[in-house]
């Protein structure tokens, strides 16, 4: 993650929030009296909200072992030609 102090964010927002936006990486903002701050896309910061109630959510959690599980040994549900048609068709 880049940093920069809060100077360079102020005088260079515009080019600052392009590429946090663009490069979908956050960008920490030092200030002297040390309250930092980052900058992260609305995107992202959704994207991460989400990822932490997954991993909050034991129920889910469980689910997605199990499924892991399945897999590896190739135990798991498998769609048939027609169900995965319509899969795609979405």
């Amino acid at each position: 993650m880049d940093t920069v102090t809060v100077n360079q964010f102020r005088d260079n927002l515009r080019a600052h929030v392009e590429k946090v936006i663009a490069q979908h990486e956050p960008l920490k903002v030092s200030r002297r009296n040390g309250a930092d701050f980052i900058v992260l896309s609305a995107e992202d910061w959704e994207r991460e909200q989400e990822t932490l109630y997954v991993l909050q959510n034991r129920s889910l959690m469980e689910q997605i072992a199990r499924s892991s599980q399945t897999h590896a040994l190739s135990t798991g549900y498998r769609p048939t030609p027609e169900q995965l048609d319509e899969i795609n068709r979405l």
